[in-house]
């Protein structure tokens, strides 16, 4: 029979919708100064790859500034609005058209939001005049104009066809011969005419953002002096063709208003705020002036700090634990120490298991689930540990990269050259030097961001990046001597080291410098 921890392990849901506010506001876990800085009213982007926490953040915070300040929260999931079957993707409508749906569908959410709270608080609220100003502002997001130039196509076809024969027959008879003329005339005429309309030039959406802009100010008038806060999620769910559109009517028609709020989920990667038009013209939004960027990977990678990112993932863990076993009325851990000594073998299997997790709470949580399910009726052991990995990098990692055959290869080559050759867990990419695949499997979570700028000094003014592979390609080598030795390798006065907590500066980085256009080179 599983033991009760290690089945509450399994009923911990990975995605944050699943949970209904009360067990989100009890299983949220901050990370150093996150909450304190999502809770300022400057506009911001919460950059985090998937499964790093996002939804829980947003929805964690409305729940606390409702319930602290009163305030008005709408939260919307942008998979979710507006138009269904796909129509944003549509390659049967232009962009200029796309772009205005989703603009109008963005805004018909935030009228409807305000009007469910207008009827729920109607003892404070004046409906005939607010829901006049609804109405206004409900006719104000219906004025959108697309504007292109077409040209007209005609083609004209034209057949004609005419016969004229003329005959003489005769017939003989036994009394008579007779005779017949015989004429025929046919005149045939086909006239074809197809109208063809296409549209050419620069597709340009025009909203009359003075208007929306105007309305909504009348409409904060009377919250006042309440804020209303606007979450949205999912950002990078939208084609990056219409993100910055979107950005633009938020930077022209809520920003500029003193008592709105604007916070934003995304994954940096998939997330395109800024056209630019021309030379000093741009639509969207410029990030560091119009909004302030957190981002959830720099809080909690484990290389980074590592009793924080341990302290964080046993309160989580604790915590989820704690909001199911209480419900289902069974024995609760008294603290998150007395968890962890309950459901593993040794402190060290729990260490591993952050390790696993890369910083990522739903890798972790999954992880887990896998391990107390190898486990069953008994403590988790490292080697369950290091199975349920495996098993969660093959499953879940390693199967959506190969759906990119050069991505892949890549992932080869670099676990080739990083963990084989190198024996090392990281490697280095100057900062400037910008990689779409590798981009692409840092999205994946397959490499993770360790730090964002060391230098050697025996290149001056050169910054790098650091990337760690994920610890599922290297566990399979747990206890043998290809295991490896520390995160990267740098020279020191007394010689090579590895390092595994990066510093700003070394002596000298090259032996952690990865090439990635000798890759290129080798592929092609």
């Amino acid at each position: 029979m599983v033991t009760p921890i290690n089945t509450a392990f399994l009923k911990m849901a990975k995605r944050a919708e699943k949970y209904d506010n009360k067990h989100l506001v009890s299983t949220f876990v901050d990370v150093g100064p996150l909450f304190t800085l999502l809770t300022n009213i400057d506009h911001q982007i919460l950059y985090g790859r998937r499964g790093t926490g996002k939804t829980h953040a947003l929805k964690y915070l409305g729940n606390e500034i409702k319930k602290n300040n009163d305030d008005i929260i709408i939260y919307a999931d942008l998979r979710m609005i507006g138009s269904t079957g796909g129509i944003y993707n549509s390659n049967e409508l232009s962009l200029s058209e796309r772009a205005t749906r989703l603009l109008v569908d963005t805004l018909t959410e935030i009228h409807d939001n305000l009007m469910q709270y207008a009827i729920e608080h109607e003892e404070f609220i004046d409906l005939s005049r607010f829901g006049s100003l609804l109405d206004e502002f409900a006719e104000s997001i219906t004025e959108v104009i697309v504007e292109g130039k077409t040209e007209k196509e005609i083609r004209k076809e034209e057949k004609q066809q005419y016969t004229n024969e003329t005959g003489l027959e005769f017939t003989a008879k036994t009394d008579r011969i007779e005779g017949h003329l015989r004429s025929t005339d046919i005149h045939d005429r086909v006239e074809n005419e197809e109208f063809r309309q296409t549209r050419y030039g620069i597709e340009k959406t025009r909203l009359h953002f003075g208007r929306v802009l105007k309305t909504l100010k009348k409409i904060m008038s009377v919250i006042k002096p309440k804020r209303l806060w606007i979450m949205l999620d999912e950002w990078s769910e939208i084609p990056t063709s219409l993100q910055p559109y979107l950005a633009d009517l938020l930077r022209k028609t809520l920003f500029p208003l003193e008592n709105i709020t604007v916070k934003i989920a995304a994954i940096e990667q998939r997330s395109n705020f800024r056209l630019h038009t021309g030379e000093d013209g741009y639509i969207g939004i410029e990030l560091g002036a119009d909004t302030d960027n957190l981002n959830l990977d720099e809080f909690m990678v484990f290389d980074n700090d590592k009793d924080q990112a341990k302290n964080f993932f046993m309160r989580l863990i604790f915590r989820h634990v704690k909001s199911i076993l209480s419900s289902e009325k069974n024995n609760i851990p008294d603290s998150p120490e007395k968890l962890i000594n309950d459901a593993f073998t040794q402190k060290n299997t729990f260490d591993e298991l952050v390790r696993a997790a890369e910083g990522v709470p739903r890798d972790g949580i999954n992880i887990l689930a896998r391990a107390a399910q190898k486990a069953n009726n008994k403590h988790i052991t490292m080697d369950h540990i290091r199975e349920a990995a495996r098993n969660w990098y093959i499953r879940a990692k390693e199967k959506s990269v190969s759906s990119n055959p050069k991505a892949l290869k890549l992932l080869r080559w670099i676990i080739d050259e990083v963990i084989k050759h190198r024996q090392a867990r990281a490697f280095l990419i100057k900062r400037d030097e910008n990689y779409y695949l590798i981009d692409y499997l840092f999205d994946a979570r397959i490499l993770h961001v360790v730090k964002k700028s060391i230098s050697g000094r025996d290149e001056p003014g050169v910054r790098y990046k650091v990337y760690s592979i994920d610890y599922g390609c290297y566990v399979d080598l747990s206890n043998t001597s290809q295991y490896p030795k520390g995160l990267f390798s740098v020279d020191t006065e007394e010689g090579e080291k590895f390092v595994e907590v990066p510093e700003n500066d070394y002596r000298s980085i090259r032996r952690a410098i990865l090439d990635v256009d000798e890759f290129e080179y080798v592929t092609n």
